[in-house]
């Protein structure tokens, strides 16, 4: 049985990560090892992981409308912890979550 993951490219970073259909795009973006990446509730309710989605397709859980409101969904801006890649897509990190992502893209990562 072959389990389907698609590409996400971030375009604030130029990285790129796969995410199966059955994960988060948050819990992807984790698997890059990124101590910028912000991490808060996991469920949708304190809104540190809220990324537009700019091509492709995403599937979304409930999300608090004081983090992202229905004009916002409309524009694409999802929280990461509640969308689900439904095809290759490419994202973009909303301000908050920008600030922290780029912070640390300069910064050398650790190899094993």
């Amino acid at each position: 049985m072959t389990t389907t993951s698609f590409s996400v490219a971030i375009g604030n970073t130029q990285e790129r990560y796969t995410c199966r259909p059955d994960q988060t795009l948050l819990g992807g973006m984790e698997q890059l090892g990124r101590k910028g990446i912000p991490v808060g509730c996991r469920g949708g309710g304190c809104g540190v992981c809220k990324v537009r989605i700019e091509s492709g397709r995403a599937r979304c859980e409930r999300m608090s409308r004081c983090h992202v409101t229905a004009d916002e969904e409309a524009q694409g801006f999802v929280l990461a912890c509640r969308a689900y890649p439904q095809s290759d897509l490419e994202l973009r990190a909303a301000p908050r979550m920008a600030r922290c992502i780029e912070r640390h893209l300069a910064q050398p990562h650790p190899h094993p």
